[in-house]
This record gives C-alpha cells, sequence and structure tokens, in this order.
C-alpha cells in the first residue's frame, strides 16, 4: 500500500475509532447474539454509503465537504440539512465525553466531594464539572493541532482497551464467566442495539476531506474496505469479550465493570480517558466557527473576545446536558438512532439518488439504496422512539 494511501487509512482507522468501543459489550444483551450479524450489516452498509458520498464528489470538482454534497443535491436546503445534523451530533457527542469522563472518574475516585460554601458537588455531578474547567482553555486556542496530534492515537488507544480487558479477564481473575441469556435475539432491545452500533461508525463527515487528500482516488474503496473491516473486528472483538465477562450485568461502559485496584484496570480506564479529553476540544469548534461566522460581521475589533465567550457558553451547555441527562449508553443510542443513522446512511444515499438520478443506477445498486433506506428509516424511527423512552422513563 502506497505511503500516502496507508496515512489515509490511518486517519480513517481514526474516524471511526472511539467511545462507541466501550458500549458494544452493553449493545449486544441488548440485541442477542444475532444482533452480531447486525453489527457487520451496518459496516457493510455504513462502507457501502461512504463510497456513494465519494461518487457524489466525482460528479464535481467544486465538492471538498459534506455540506458541499449536500447543497449540489439539494440547493441550500441539503446544505442547511447535512449542517444541522453534524453540528447536532458533534454536540451530543461533546456531551458524551463529559458524561464518560465523569463515570469513569467516578469510579476511580468513589466518594470525592468539593463544598463551596452553600455548593457542594460530589460523584460523577463534580467529575463532569471539573473535567468542562480542563477542556475550556482547550476550545479557546486558535491551533488545535497538538491536540489532533494526540487524538490521532484513536486506533492505539482502541488497541489498549481491548487489550487491557483481555487482561483482566484472563490473567486478572475476572474470568468469562458472565451470566447472561442464551436467548439469540432479544426484538425489544433491537432498536437501543443497532442504535449504538450505528453510532460507531460515525466517520461520514471525515469520508469526503479523506478522499479529496488521496492521490490515487481509485484506491479509496479498498482503502475503506480495510477500515472498516479492522474496526468492525475490533468492535465485535469487545462485544464477545465484554459479554462473556460480565453476562447480563455488562453495564453501558465496559470498564465500570472492571475491578478498579487492578493495573489492566487502571489502563483500560485513563486510556479511556485520555481520548475525550483531547477530541473535545476538536469536537466542539466546528459548531463554534459556524456560530462564529455568523456573528463575526458584529463583533468587530472585539473577535477574539467574542470567541472565547461563544465556546465558554458551549462548554457550559455541554456540562448543563450532561448533568440533566447523566444516561451515556441511552444518549450515545438517540444519537445514533436520530443522527448518525441521517449522517451516515440516509442523506449519502438520498444525495446520490438526487445527482445522479434513479434511471442511471444499475439493478444491483437499486437493491442496495433502497435496503439501506429501510434499513435507516426503521433504525431511525423505532430507536429514536425507545431511546427517548428510556431517557424519559430514567428522569421519572
Amino acid at each position: 500500500m502506497p505511503v500516502g494511501t496507508a496515512r489515509t487509512c490511518m486517519n480513517g482507522l481514526n474516524a471511526l475509532s472511539g467511545v462507541g468501543l466501550l458500549t458494544v459489550p452493553y449493545a449486544l444483551p441488548e440485541g442477542g447474539w444475532v444482533s452480531l450479524a447486525l453489527l457487520a450489516a451496518v459496516a457493510a452498509a455504513c462502507w457501502y454509503t461512504g463510497i456513494l458520498l465519494c461518487r457524489c464528489m466525482d460528479a464535481d470538482d467544486a465538492i471538498r465537504t459534506y455540506p458541499d454534497i449536500g447543497e449540489r443535491a439539494f440547493g441550500r436546503t441539503g446544505r442547511l440539512l447535512v449542517s444541522a445534523f453534524t453540528y447536532v451530533e458533534l454536540y451530543l457527542v461533546a456531551t458524551g465525553f463529559l458524561i464518560l469522563e465523569g463515570d469513569n472518574l467516578d469510579k476511580l475516585f468513589p466518594g470525592a466531594r468539593v463544598t463551596l460554601g452553600t455548593v457542594s458537588l460530589a460523584g460523577k455531578r463534580l467529575f463532569v464539572v471539573l473535567v468542562a474547567l480542563v477542556v475550556a482553555p482547550t476550545t479557546w486556542l486558535r491551533s488545535l493541532g497538538v491536540l489532533a496530534y494526540v487524538s490521532a492515537t484513536g486506533v492505539f488507544a482502541s488497541v489498549v482497551i481491548v487489550l487491557s480487558v483481555l487482561w483482566a479477564a484472563a490473567v486478572d481473575g475476572v474470568g468469562f464467566s458472565g451470566r447472561g441469556t442464551t436467548t439469540p435475539l432479544r426484538i425489544a432491545g433491537l432498536p437501543t442495539a443497532l442504535g449504538l452500533y450505528i453510532f460507531c461508525y460515525g466517520g461520514h463527515p471525515m469520508f469526503p476531506t479523506l478522499y479529496a487528500s488521496m492521490k490515487r482516488k481509485s484506491q479509496f474503496p479498498k482503502m475503506l474496505v480495510i477500515c472498516f473491516l479492522l474496526c468492525t473486528l475490533n468492535y465485535g472483538a469487545m462485544a464477545v469479550l465484554g459479554y462473556l465477562m460480565y453476562g447480563d450485568g455488562v453495564l453501558s461502559q465496559v470498564t465500570l465493570n472492571l475491578p478498579s485496584a487492578r493495573l489492566s484496570s487502571k489502563v483500560a480506564i485513563y486510556t479511556t480517558l485520555l481520548n475525550p479529553v483531547t477530541k473535545y476540544a476538536l469536537v466542539v469548534t466546528p459548531i463554534a466557527a459556524a456560530v462564529e461566522e455568523r456573528i463575526r460581521g458584529a463583533a468587530g475589533k472585539g473577535a477574539r473576545a467574542v470567541s472565547v465567550a461563544v465556546r465558554t457558553l458551549l462548554v457550559l451547555s455541554t456540562v448543563a446536558v450532561a448533568l440533566a441527562l447523566p444516561f451515556f449508553a441511552d444518549l450515545m443510542a438517540l444519537v445514533g438512532s436520530m443522527l448518525n443513522v441521517a449522517v451516515c446512511m440516509l442523506l449519502p444515499c438520498a444525495c446520490y439518488v438526487r445527482i445522479f438520478g434513479a434511471p442511471s443506477m444499475s439493478s444491483v445498486e437499486a437493491v442496495a439504496i433502497g435496503g439501506i433506506l429501510v434499513l435507516g428509516s426503521l433504525v431511525a424511527v423505532t430507536g429514536t422512539y425507545y431511546s427517548l423512552m428510556k431517557i424519559i422513563h430514567e428522569l421519572v
């Protein structure tokens, strides 16, 4: 594989390697063992829609980004729709980062409490606020080069987490005797499982950029196959491993099940904590930039102060949501069902059909796109409904 293609492949792996790795063991008992086949089906569908996005780019040399594709297909409305789904997805992912950090830090330091006058914060809520104080200054940076470099270790971090969990099971005494149901398929839990699976493959906003950066664009489908295959093997291995260890008792993040006193557990948890801290600014910056672009004319000489204010308010708002909805798996299932399914499945198909027209498609293409649209629509409706109901149930 040429050096440029290998570099793009690594960037693709980083785009697909995220905190979804921690939730797949929880998704497995939700959907049953058969749902692993659906993990593979979701991966195949998302790979194909990634290819469709790049075919859309070939239709017009001026297309460089995902919103450009939306505009080429549906005009200004298409650009706004793609941007809206992408920004809301990024916002909720940033919120999920805070929840994840709070959950795992609370496991490492149980009973932590800080009291300032009449205000007292303890446990997960305390750590959500502390992590926000740490990441807020990183959002003010003009250059995120260092953070991008650190967060690009996502592939390495994913492998370390899986190996640490395996070590905890095989060497540190956890074992593989988790008790779970033998039911091969749980219909009631499938919407949640599918939402979490789709959440794992939310790299589509990056694909046009990766495609544009390749000198040998004909290698892109092959490169994307490698990325999806390796990530799916990693996700599948973690799902099976976590479920064999803890059965139906596996928590929304498998790291929360690990015995905190063991070195392997600390390695897994600290590795888990690193990526969200480095990625938070990278995730919220596109949202902040869009807001700043809207008010740039009114800012004048105070543009820098406005930028800091916008980004600080953005951090504060994610803190408020994280404290109000501290349900990591349910929130990520909602992101997968309502937002990722649109960005990764429905919109690529709709844009491709709009740009090239149904008559130009082969029968195989038509069947594949039709199947993805049906699957995506079902997940969007049922997954969003069940995720919202679970969140509402947790609140009341």
